[in-house]
């Protein structure tokens, strides 16, 4: 009696013919070779088995979606979902370490990404560069969701930028990760939405997981053809969000933005552009931070923006219809 056997590991035949395994097509756009990382099979279609990234509610609404098409027997998009976040000082964790506990999800804490078998991984709002290696265990490589229109604004804080520079169009873009650079890879599915008018970044941010999570279900559901019709990145029209340092973060606190010459400023709803404050006169952003600094930084000139403390200035309107600002003191 013959018996057939699949082979699912060890070395790829040499030349062609019955028993090679196919070269994902991400390997061949990114030009790292063929060889998946672990040597194991290479699905060719749902269900997939899904190692997730993220930390903060941007994320965990894609996480959410991620466990919905788990949960959906009747599709069967996802087979296996598991989670990366990283450390918080926060005894619950961060957003989507509260998902995931809630949800029952396995959940390891950054370096750590586990030990299993994963088809792909996905990847929103984690804020840590991923090594060439640990891309490569990955057959179809991993996924990011990115909230805004790449190229423009590469970095850990596209949305705030946005409200930063007053962007009237915005969006989410699907791509695939790159080693060693943020924000580089192939786009694999972009979709643009306007800005509501006035909106807040954290009001944005609601707007844009959302249409993140549904742009994220599409693309796994056609990986394979997703990933075959990438398009690399226009190389005009490059921007790039650097990070809020991390004591300017707690409602209260203003960033003088110098390249916008705005005011960044943290409210209960969250972060808002300022061009100009109204106290006994109107004051550009500049002038603000130029003038109206705690006595503390004129005393230390080398201290950083980000560390500046303001003063607590609360004028009462004196005309109807005057508009005030209030800004509250900010402390290293």
């Amino acid at each position: 009696m013959r018996v057939l056997v699949r082979r699912c590991w060890g070395p790829r035949p040499v030349g062609g013919g019955a028993g090679r395994r196919p070269i994902p097509q991400w390997r061949a756009l990114a030009g790292l070779g063929g060889e998946d990382g672990r040597g194991t099979c290479v699905r060719e279609k749902p269900p997939w088995r899904v190692l997730f990234f993220g930390t903060d509610q941007f994320s965990r609404e894609a996480l959410r979606a991620l466990h919905a098409a788990r949960d959906n027997k009747e599709e069967e998009l996802i087979e296996k979902l598991e989670v990366v976040t990283v450390p918080s000082p926060s005894p619950k964790g961060l957003p989507v370490k509260q998902y995931a506990v809630q949800s029952q999800l396995p959940v390891y804490e950054w370096p750590d990404v586990g030990s299993g078998e994963y088809d792909v991984g996905v990847v929103a709002s984690f804020g840590r560069l991923l090594s060439e290696a640990l891309i490569l265990k990955f057959p179809y490589g991993i996924l990011n969701v990115h909230p805004s229109c790449l190229p423009r604004w590469r970095g850990p804080a596209p949305i705030i930028h946005t409200v930063l520079q007053g962007d009237t169009i915005t969006g989410v873009t699907i791509m695939q990760i790159r080693p060693k650079r943020f924000d580089v890879g192939p786009i694999l599915k972009q979709e643009t939405i306007p800005v509501p008018p006035k909106s807040t970044a954290k009001e944005l941010e609601v707007v844009l997981s959302r249409l993140g999570a549904n742009m994220l279900i599409s693309v796994l559901k056609n990986l394979p053809e997703s990933l075959k019709n990438g398009r690399q990145q226009p190389t005009e029209g490059v921007t790039h969000d650097p990070k809020l340092t991390g004591q300017a973060v707690i409602p209260g606190s203003i960033i003088y933005h110098k390249q916008s010459q705005k005011l960044l400023v943290c409210c209960k709803d969250g972060w808002i552009g300022v061009r100009s404050v109204m106290l006994k006169k109107t004051l550009t952003a500049a002038d603000f931070y130029n003038g109206y600094l705690h006595p503390w930084h004129k005393k230390n000139s080398q201290a950083h923006p980000s560390q500046c403390r303001f003063q607590t200035l609360r004028l009462p309107a004196k005309k109807r219809g005057e508009k005030i600002v209030a800004m509250q003191q900010c402390t290293k």
